[in-house]
């Protein structure tokens, strides 16, 4: 095959490479993918209104409009309710695996796996901690069954609904509420079948995590300052009872500068020595009531009793596009930003040794930090991390309201599957009604959109579309073919598939799913076949993202909390990802033939 790289083709490539290495490195996806159709508009690759049209398509507003419905069911406490009946009366780690098998998947199919998965982490951590049952066993097949759910139908993932909105936008037949179920079920099943027998095996036990699951979900490192007046001052560490307090261990102490380490049990408490723990959170509570024992990672932290009753601990994970990355705790200025205080860091199941203040913060991060009252609700959807839970939560719960919410949920479901309400009219009643029914504020409404997400998700169209009209798609998939056409469609589309899993694992799902799309169109059309079993399979492909934290954004809320390592997704998810590879090549083209028949 003859190559010619045109300017536009050369620009794209160059743009998409910038794009590909940002995103790899973890910058935030939303800067990255509306520079990328600004620049490729004013290099002229495509028009400014092709740039933003993504900006208007449903499959985004979807999105959006099911933000608000997720966000009124946890604040009228259906989520929670349903939560904590989650695994009932079952007290087996198999059993509870297969519980989650039962549940997690059909209730993909109409509610989102990220809310879903946000819910059950403290559930799950909770349950774990009453059985002596490390978390590691089951927080990572939660996120990995939320996803195999997730494709069971079109609402399911943020993904189906962005392929919609390229299927719309390119003039072609949408996805019914429950087809790409057709292959989504079984690969699901088989999934789940996985996770039940050799993934079950795969997973770590990390039995370091049982012990402090008594108390609490993590260790943290965590620096206290001994002030003047402090009842600590001039006894021994025996005497002052920091020895044998449960789950915390002293490693050092920091006094005017020299490191005093190990400590002995005769070392004597002065004012102003720095006492740096590894402790679960139940300790670090009880060394707060010690008076004059403060938390010294931030000046500024809350001390007086009176202010105290008007904040509360909540924890936190760090995540990927976070600007806290590769900062050092005291130059993060994280009261500025959050109006919170760093009390502790944990990292994934590894013991910190370094002061807080020193500690330079990695995604995946635990954070124990004193908050206001609203803090969960002022920042549940930011970025820059994710919320677990409130170790205190003093949120109030519209009870009163929830038979309106589930009432609201069903209808807006009722009418996704029914096919007579236009989905993204219904998704916006539903929203509408939500707020309307008092189940949320409008103000909570507003705060509950991700709009780093929409943004992301409305400018990666305008990179799908310069991949069209520059001839890149054209390129690529006249190579592709080439390759392939020996063998016939069925190995184009392994190679599709194949190469947006790949894809998947180093960007984000949408992504993978916005610029593998072009290339189905040109294949199909190389070909002289059917362009839907293309399709499908990058549907399937871009949400199908087991081995690596970073392929989807519920394995990174997973990661901190299960005391995971990169590795441990690789083990699990890498027999995962070709097992679901091997079965969607082979159930696609039988659902979608690639020739069809004439009418």
């Amino acid at each position: 095959m003859h190559l010619k790289i045109t300017y536009e083709m050369g620009v794209t490539l160059a743009v998409l490479a910038g794009l590909l290495y940002g995103l790899v490195k973890d910058k935030p996806a939303d800067v990255l993918f509306v520079g990328a159709v600004v620049l490729l508009a004013a290099l002229g690759v495509i028009a400014p209104d092709e740039a933003f049209a993504g900006f208007a398509n449903s499959g985004m507003l979807i999105v959006a409009a099911l933000f608000v419905v997720a966000a009124g069911l946890r604040e009228t406490g259906v989520m929670d309710y349903i939560g904590e009946r989650f695994l009932g009366h079952v007290e087996t780690e198999a059993r509870a695996l297969f519980y989650m098998a039962a549940v997690l998947i059909p209730s993909a199919m109409v509610l989102n796996n990220t809310p879903k998965v946000a819910l059950l982490v403290p559930v799950l951590i909770a349950w774990c901690r009453k059985r002596r049952i490390s978390p590691s066993r089951l927080l990572m097949p939660l996120s990995f069954l939320s996803i195999l759910g997730g494709t069971c139908s079109l609402i399911g993932t943020s993904t189906n609904l962005v392929v919609q909105g390229l299927l719309l936008r390119n003039h072609l037949r949408p996805m019914g509420f429950f087809e790409i179920g057709a292959v989504g079920l079984p690969c699901a099943v088989l999934g789940a079948a996985y996770l039940l027998t050799i993934g079950r095996t795969l997973l770590p036990d990390r039995k370091e995590l049982i012990e402090q699951l008594e108390a609490t979900r993590r260790e943290y490192l965590v620096e206290m300052l001994v002030q003047p007046g402090c009842r600590l001052v001039g006894k021994t560490i025996a005497g002052a009872g920091l020895r044998h307090l449960p789950g915390l261990f002293l490693i050092e102490i920091d006094r005017d500068g020299e490191v005093l380490g190990p400590v002995g049990p005769d070392e004597t408490v002065q004012a102003h020595d720095r006492l740096i723990f590894t402790g679960i959170v139940s300790t670090i509570v009880d060394l707060e009531k010690i008076p004059g024992l403060v938390p010294a990672a931030d000046a500024r932290y809350e001390v007086s009793p009176v202010e105290q009753r008007g904040r509360q601990l909540c924890e936190t994970v760090i995540s990927p596009s976070s600007p806290l990355v590769g900062q050092a705790v005291r130059d993060a200025d994280f009261r500025s930003l959050y109006d919170a205080a760093i009390v502790a860091v944990h990292r994934n199941g590894a013991r910190l040794t370094n002061k807080v203040g020193d500690i330079r913060l990695h995604a995946g991060d635990t954070l124990l930090l004193q908050v206001g009252p609203n803090f969960s609700r002022a920042f549940r959807n930011n970025p820059d991390f994710y919320l677990i839970s409130d170790v205190e939560d003093s949120r109030p719960v519209r009870y009163d309201r929830a038979w309106f919410a589930a009432i609201i949920f069903l209808a807006m479901i009722t009418a996704f599957v029914s096919g007579k309400v236009d989905i993204m009219l219904a998704a916006f009643l539903a929203a509408g009604a939500m707020v309307a029914a008092r189940c949320i504020s409008p103000t909570d409404a507003r705060k509950s959109v991700d709009l780093p997400v929409l943004i992301a998700i409305a400018a990666s169209f305008g990179v799908g579309r310069a991949l069209e009209q520059s001839g890149v798609a054209k390129l690529f998939a006249g190579l592709l073919v080439e390759a392939t056409r020996s063998w016939g469609p069925t190995a184009t589309l392994a190679a599709i598939y194949f190469g947006t899993m790949v894809l998947n694992e180093l960007i984000s799902n949408n992504a993978a799913a916005a610029l593998s799309f072009p290339f189905c169109l040109e294949s199909a059309r190389l070909l002289g076949v059917n362009e839907r079993p293309f399709i499908m399979a990058v549907t399937l492909a871009a949400s199908y993202a087991f081995a690596s934290p970073i392929g989807y954004q519920t394995h990174m809320m997973v990661f901190g909390p299960g005391g995971y390592r990169f590795t441990d997704f690789m083990r699990v998810g890498i027999p995962l990802n070709l097992l679901m590879w091997i079965a969607a090549v082979v159930l696609i083209p039988w659902i979608w033939p690639f020739h069809l028949t004439a009418p």
